[in-house]
C-alpha cells in the first residue's frame, strides 16, 4: 500500500518526538548528511515511524521501545535515499518491479520515470500498465506523462498516439507527477497547438513540465522553447548548457547514463564557473541492464560527479533535494528531516559512498548489495505481448539499396555515431557500386541501418549508412527497440544475417540479438511490447552482457553500442537518423535523399 500522507501520520510523529510514543525504528550513533544546511552532524540518532522521520537528534533513546528496530550506524553516513531526476525503465529492459529490484541495492529510493517506450507501442494503456505496477513499489516511483507520441510527427510513425486529451486523464491519476520530456522542442518554439496544449493540461494540473532541448542553438529557438512551459531539461553536452538553462529559471540535468557521459563536462559550470548547484539535478535517463547490475545507478552517478571535482555533500544535493524540490516534493523527499519519508542509506565513505544498508519508507531493503526483501512480479496482460507484427518474412533483397543509375560509386549520407554521447554527426562517404548496388565498406567502418515497420504489419522498410561500430565480421544486430516509435532496426555488414536477425526477432516476440554468418551469437527476449524481459534483471544483465561481448566479436569496441544502436531511428536529437520514413536530417527537421 502506498505510504499514509503526512496529514494523516502527523499525530504518531509528534507522539514519537515528544516521548509519549515508541519509535518504530531507531537509528543511533550516525553521521547525518544534512542537505538543508550543507553540514555532516556526527552523534545523530533518527527516529522512524509509519514509514516516516520523527525526529532527527543528538539524544533520542527516549523513543526506544520493546518492539523498536534499533540499528546501529557505527559513526557511517546517513544520506537521504537517492533520487533520479529523469529516466527510462525500458531502456534497462526490464519491468518497473525488476528495475526496483536492480537499484534499490545501489541506494536509489526515488525515480521519476518516464514511459515513453512503451506508450509508442501501446499508448494510454501501455503508461497505465507501469503507473499501476509503479504504486506497487516499496520505494517512491513516480510517473511522467509522455508527451510526444509519436515523437516526431511527419518524420516517423509509432505504433500509438498520445494527445492533450490523453495527458488531461492522465493527470488525473495518483502517480502521474508530470509531463514527460518534450522532444519536439522546434513544435515549441514554433507554436505547435498540440504541443502547447499539453503543456497546458499539466500546468492547469499544477504539475510539472519536462524537457528536451537537443540543440546547440542558445538564442531565440531556445527562447522560445522556455517561454513554452518546460521545467528542466538533460540534454547539455557542454558547461554553457546548464548556466544557458539555470539562468532563465530551468533546472539543468546531467545524465549519466550506459552511453552518455554528459557530468564531467557539465559540472565544470558549477566547479570552475560557479554555478549555483540548487537548480542542478542528477539523473540517468536510459541505463542498460548490465550497468545496473555491474556499476551501479545513481550510487555511480554520485561518484562520477565527485570524481570530477563536485564536493560530496553538492553531488548528494544534486541526486536528493534539488530533485525532490523541482518535482514540489520537497515536504516529502529528498532529505533526513521530520516528516519526510523514511528513506534513507548508511555509507562508511562519503565518496566512495559503498551502499551498506538500505531503508525505505522505514522498512530495511537491502543490505551490502543484497535485496533482503523481495517484491512480487507484476502480471502483464496479453494485450502486452505480441507486438511485433512485421508481416511477412523478411529476405535478403529487403535490403538491396540500388545506386543511381550508370553510377560506379555514389556519395552517400551517413550517420555517424558519437561515443559516449546521444547526437550522431552528419557524414559523408563515397561507397562503391557492385551490380547496380551499394554496399557498406567495412574498410571505411561503413554498416548498413534498415528500419523495418513493426507496429502495423506493412512489411515497409527503409535503408541507410551508419558509421561508428567499428564491425569487421559478417554480422547484424537487429532489435525492436528503436527510440522511441521502436520499429525494429537492424545494423549489418552483409544482407543474409541481416534478414536471419530480422526473423528471428518475429518468432521470439521482439528482443535484441546478434548473428554472424548464420549463427545466433545472442539473444535477449523482450516479449512486453517488445521492449521488456519477463526475466529477472539478473538474466536479463547476464544476457545483455554476451549481447555486448558478442558485438565485440564482430568489431564494436564501442562503450555500450547496445544503446547507440537503439538510438538510430531517434528524429529528435541532431545530426541524422532514419526512421520508418527515410532518413532525417534533424538540424532541419526534414527528410532527405540519402545519396547527393
Amino acid at each position: 500500500m502506498p505510504i499514509a500522507p503526512w496529514s494523516e501520520t502527523a499525530p504518531q510523529l509528534v507522539d514519537v518526538a515528544m516521548g509519549r510514543a515508541p519509535a518504530d525504528m531507531l537509528i543511533v550513533n550516525g553521521r547525518w548528511v544534512n542537505v538543508h544546511s550543507g553540514e555532516i552532524i556526527p552523534g545523530t540518532s533518527v527516529a522512524i515511524k509509519a514509514g516516516r522521520f520523527a525526529a532527527i537528534g543528538p539524544d533520542l533513546d527516549y523513543t526506544r521501545g520493546p518492539d523498536t528496530t534499533v540499528i546501529d550506524a557505527a559513526d557511517r553516513y546517513l544520506v537521504p535515499g537517492l533520487c533520479d531526476g529523469h529516466m527510462h525503465v525500458e531502456s534497462g529492459m526490464v519491468t518497473v518491479t525488476e528495475f526496483c529490484r536492480a537499484v534499490i541495492p545501489h541506494g536509489t529510493t526515488s525515480m521519476f520515470i518516464d514511459p515513453h517506450e512503451i506508450a509508442n507501442v501501446l499508448g494510454l494503456e501501455g503508461v497505465r500498465l507501469m503507473h499501476d505496477e509503479a504504486v506497487a513499489m516499496p520505494t517512491n516511483v513516480y510517473v511522467q506523462m509522455p508527451s510526444c507520441v509519436p515523437a516526431a510527427p511527419g518524420l516517423e510513425n509509432a505504433g500509438a498516439s498520445i494527445d492533450e486529451n490523453d495527458v488531461a486523464e492522465a493527470m488525473t491519476w495518483p502517480n502521474i507527477i508530470g509531463l514527460g520530456e518534450m522532444m519536439n522542442f522546434p513544435g515549441v518554439a514554433m507554436g505547435d497547438r498540440k504541443m502547447l496544449a499539453e503543456i497546458a493540461a499539466t500546468q492547469r494540473a499544477g504539475k510539472t513540465v519536462g524537457g528536451h532541448y537537443a540543440s546547440t542553438d542558445l538564442g531565440r529557438a531556445f527562447y522560445g522553447y522556455v517561454a513554452g512551459g518546460p521545467a528542466d531539461d538533460h540534454e547539455g553536452t557542454r558547461p554553457i548548457d546548464p548556466i544557458a538553462r539555470v539562468r532563465l529559471g530551468m533546472r539543468a540535468m546531467l545524465r549519466l547514463g550506459s552511453a552518455w557521459y554528459d557530468v564531467g563536462p557539465q559540472v565544470k559550470a558549477i566547479t570552475e564557473n560557479k554555478l549555483d548547484s540548487r537548480n542542478v539535478i542528477l539523473c540517468t535517463d536510459d541505463r542498460f541492464a548490465a550497468t545496473l547490475v555491474n556499476d551501479g545507478h545513481m550510487d555511480h552517478t554520485v561518484r562520477h560527479a565527485i570524481e570530477h571535482g563536485v564536493p560530496p555533500i553538492t553531488a548528494i544535493q544534486m541526486a536528493t533535494l534539488n530533485t525532490a524540490s523541482h518535482f514540489g516534493l520537497e515536504r516529502e523527499l529528498g532529505s533526513i528531516t521530520p516528516g519526510r519519508r523514511a528513506d534513507v542509506v548508511i555509507s562508511s565513505d562519503l565518496v566512495k559512498l559503498p551502499i551498506e544498508i538500505v531503508i525505505a519508507h522505514g522498512q530495511v531493503l537491502a543490505e551490502n548489495g543484497v535485496l533482503i526483501r523481495e517484491i512480487d512480479p507484476y502480471p502483464y496482460p496479453a494485450f502486452a505481448k505480441g507486438t511485433v507484427k512485421v508481416g511477412r518474412t523478411i529476405v535478403p533483397d529487403d535490403f538491396r539499396i540500388v545506386a543511381p543509375e550508370g553510377k560506379n560509386s555514389v556519395t552517400a549520407k551517413v550517420i555517424g555515431i558519437i561515443e559516449n554521447q546521444a547526437p550522431t554527426r552528419a557524414l559523408e562517404k563515397v561507397l562503391f557500386v557492385e551490380d547496380g548496388l551499394v554496399a557498406p565498406d567495412r574498410m571505411q567502418d561503413v554498416a548498413q541501418v534498415a528500419v523495418i515497420e513493426r507496429h502495423k504489419g506493412s512489411g515497409k522498410i527503409v535503408n541507410a549508412f551508419v558509421s561508428g561500430f567499428g564491425y569487421t565480421a559478417d554480422c547484424a544486430v537487429a532489435s525492436t527497440v528503436a527510440h522511441d516509435s521502436h520499429q525494429m532496426i537492424v545494423v549489418g555488414t552483409n544482407r543474409d544475417d541481416m534478414a536471419l536477425a530480422a526473423n528471428r526477432l518475429q518468432d521470439v516476440g521482439g528482443g535484441f540479438i546478434v548473428v554472424s554468418q548464420g549463427r545466433e551469437l545472442a539473444l535477449v527476449e523482450l516479449p512486453i511490447a517488445g521492449l521488456m524481459s519477463e526475466e529477472r534483471a539478473e538474466v536479463v544483465a547476464q544476457k545483455s552482457e554476451k549481447l555486448i561481448e558478442a558485438m565485440r566479436a564482430c568489431g564494436c569496441l564501442l562503450n555500450n553500442a547496445v544503446m547507440q544502436h537503439m538510438f538510430l531511428a531517434l528524429p529528435v536529437i541532431p545530426q541524422l537518423r532514419v526512421s520508418d520514413l527515410g532518413l532525417v536530417d534533424v538540424t532541419k527537421f526534414e527528410l532527405v535523399s540519402l545519396f547527393d
